[in-house]
This record gives structure tokens, C-alpha cells and sequence, in this order.
């Protein structure tokens, strides 16, 4: 009868690295933060932590086991008091899923840190959570790093007004507008004071060297309850520039409107897709009794919209693909003199001459061998736009 291996020999015997070696047989909050960096040390992207299962690392596209055994619900309970805090399991018990930042400080001049999304769910019959954890870059990529276009690059920075950044969840908006605000730091003059909130923080710009200008991050909820309450801060705060990380609702909108009315700066996402869509959602959050002075307002302070999508690249990794357009003083006038109700058809046929239609920016990359048909044809009908 053939004899067992000894657990030493196994352990780590299907990791392309190896599990951690110091794996104890009961996590303590000790033990967290070390784990943690082990994992960045392999050169993992993302760390999945489940209920009932090992830890899960991901390099390369590939997932890989980093603890030998599955961590059971006190392991677990470790995890979210060091990542989240006591009450982490209540807030899971109550029906939300939990986005926030965690940050591990190994000296006093390294930050390691982590963007974490806590999702309950149900594991062999019990509650359980799984915890997701994506690794953020100490500095944020230049708008050359992500291939912006010239055009776009011209254009972020008006002298006021709201530039708005758009895709679904996961195309990389956040990463765009970090990218932006890099440059806007790097300039000569720098930018000022700039106010960023944001639901988590990501990116963060301490290895950014720009003496002329102050940045200031809020996380939400963690410092304030929501945007809108943020916005609202901004204004008492007199920064030349507003990050809101996201306008999905009637308050935020609103108060984003008044902040680029008032001589602002102001940056900020939704989830839409398309330049022309994005201005129909932005103005459908209003009711029917307001709809149509705030449209008015909101078409007042747009100054760019720029819609992003990601896309698998032939040969491996991802590219970002883009639609956008400017909206100069004439276009804004031209919108204002028409019933809005009509802007999205128009705003359509504009786009091909004060930006470029997603259609077109896939048909570019296609011939550049980048991307594949599918991913052409799949871009080229995402935004309904014509090459």
C-alpha cells in the first residue's frame, strides 16, 4: 500500500509559487498583513478570499491556490475585522455588499494598497462571504501609458465646467481619470487645489511631485455618507478642481451641476455608454416637473464627455477603446437654442466632428491588427454610432 506524502511535501505541490510558507493553523489579525504581502511579492493582480475554500491568487490570468488549507468562518472573521472592521458580518446580514480600500504600511515610506469589494454569500448550506481583493499600483499610469487620444488629452482641462467619463463597470474609468489627474498635477504651474471623492480611494498621488498643487481624498462612506454630501463640502472648501467619483443619482447631479456652474473644475463618472446616451440618463434622473431646467443647466457646464470600453487585445492583455466628444461654446449654443428632447439624435450626428464615434475608434485598432472582428463588430454596435 503506498504510503502518504507528509503535508510538508504537498503543500504548495499545485502553486506555481508555492502557498505561503508561513501559513499558521489558525489566521490571527497578525497574520493578515504579512500574508498580504507575500501574496504582492509573487506578483499577484487579485486575491479572492471565500468561506470553506483556500485562498485564491491570481498571476497572469491564472488563479493559483496560497494557503494549503480552506479557511473556515473564524478564519474569515479574522479577515474582515482587519480589512473592514467588527461590524462587518452585520453590514453583510443586512443585504449590502461592502467597497472599500485597505492599506498596509510595511515602513514608513511604502503603501501597499488593495481594492476590496465583500459580497455575502451562501457556502455549504451556512452564510459565508467572499472577499476580492485587487492590488492598485503605487502611482498612477500616465494618459501616454493608456494610449489616450490627443484630442482628449487637449481637451481635459477647461478652465471650468464638467468633464464626464462613462462605460460599464470594469472598463477602466477610474483608471482614466487617475491618468488625468496625474497630468494635471505634472504640469509646469500644477493645478491647485484639487478635492477628490471617492467610493473607494484608489488611486492615491503622494509619488507625484507637483509643488504647486494640494490634493485632498475623501473615501465614501468613510469620511461622508454619499456624494451629493460631498459635492456640497467641495464648495466650502474653494479647490480650482472637483473629482466626484460617480453621478448615477438626482442629488449628486445636481450638485455637480452647481459646482461647475459656480467656476469649477469638476471630473466625475457614470455607467452609461455613449455620449449621447449619458446626457439622456444624466437628465432622466430628474423628475418631469424639473427635467427641463436642469437638462438646460447640465448641457451649460458639459465640456467633454468621453465613453470607455475594454477590450480583450490580440495577443493577450486588454485595450481601451473610446468614443468622445467636445462640447465647445458653439455646440453648447446649438444645443441650448433646441428642445432637449431632441439633443440625443443630434448630439449623435455631431460627434464624428467634435470627437470620434466608438465605431470608428474600433475600426482603427481593428486594422492595426489590435483587436479581433468580434470585438470590432461588438464595439462598432455598442453606442449605435456609425464609422
Amino acid at each position: 500500500m503506498a504510503t502518504r506524502k507528509p503535508i510538508s511535501l504537498l503543500k504548495g505541490s499545485e502553486n506555481k509559487g508555492q502557498t505561503w510558507p508561513d501559513e499558521p493553523t489558525r489566521f490571527a489579525e497578525a497574520h493578515v498583513d504579512p500574508f498580504f504581502l507575500w501574496c504582492v511579492k509573487k506578483n499577484t493582480s487579485d486575491i479572492t478570499v471565500q468561506s470553506d475554500r483556500p485562498v485564491y491568487t491570481e498571476i497572469d490570468g491564472v488563479l493559483y491556490p496560497a494557503t494549503y488549507r480552506p479557511l473556515d468562518g473564524a478564519d474569515i472573521q479574522v479577515m474582515l475585522n482587519r480589512i473592514y472592521g467588527a461590524d462587518a458580518l452585520a453590514r453583510l446580514a443586512s443585504g449590502t455588499d461592502l467597497d472599500v480600500s485597505y492599506e498596509i504600511r510595511p515602513d514608513r515610506y511604502t503603501r501597499v494598497r488593495f481594492r476590496v469589494n465583500i459580497t455575502a454569500i451562501l457556502s455549504k448550506g451556512r452564510d459565508g462571504a467572499q472577499i476580492t481583493m485587487r492590488v492598485l499600483p503605487n502611482v498612477p499610469p500616465t494618459m501616454k501609458d493608456l494610449n489616450i487620444e490627443e484630442d482628449i488629452i487637449n481637451h481635459w482641462a477647461p478652465r471650468q465646467g464638467m468633464v464626464i467619463i462613462t462605460g460599464p463597470t470594469g472598463s477602466g474609468k477610474t483608471t482614466l481619470l487617475a491618468a488625468g489627474c496625474r497630468m494635471l498635477l505634472e504640469r509646469p504651474h500644477g493645478c491647485g487645489k484639487m478635492l477628490t471623492y471617492e467610493s473607494p480611494i484608489e488611486y492615491v498621488y503622494d509619488q507625484i511631485k507637483s509643488p504647486r498643487s494640494l490634493v485632498s481624498q475623501t473615501e465614501i462612506p468613510r469620511h461622508l455618507p454619499d456624494f451629493a454630501r460631498g459635492v456640497r463640502n467641495a464648495l466650502r472648501r474653494k479647490p480650482e478642481i472637483i473629482l466626484v467619483g460617480e453621478a448615477r443619482d438626482r442629488e449628486t447631479i445636481t450638485a455637480a451641476i452647481e459646482a461647475a456652474q459656480t467656476g469649477h473644475t469638476v471630473y466625475t463618472t457614470t455607467h452609461t455608454i455613449g455620449v449621447a446616451s449619458t446626457v439622456q440618463r444624466m437628465i432622466s434622473t430628474f423628475g418631469p416637473e424639473e427635467r427641463s431646467e436642469r437638462a438646460y443647466a447640465l448641457m451649460e457646464t458639459i465640456r467633454m464627455i468621453c465613453t470607455q470600453a475594454l477590450v480583450a487585445r490580440v495577443g493577450g492583455g486588454r485595450l481601451g477603446v473610446r468614443e468622445w466628444m467636445r462640447f465647445p461654446d458653439d455646440v453648447r449654443e446649438k444645443l441650448l437654442d433646441m428642445d432637449y428632447r431632441d439633443w440625443g439624435a443630434n448630439i449623435q450626428r455631431m460627434i464624428p466632428n467634435y470627437g470620434q464615434t466608438m465605431s470608428h475608434s474600433a475600426k482603427l485598432v481593428f486594422e492595426k491588427g489590435l483587436i479581433d472582428r468580434r470585438a470590432y463588430l461588438m464595439l462598432a454596435a455598442s453606442t449605435g454610432s456609425g464609422a
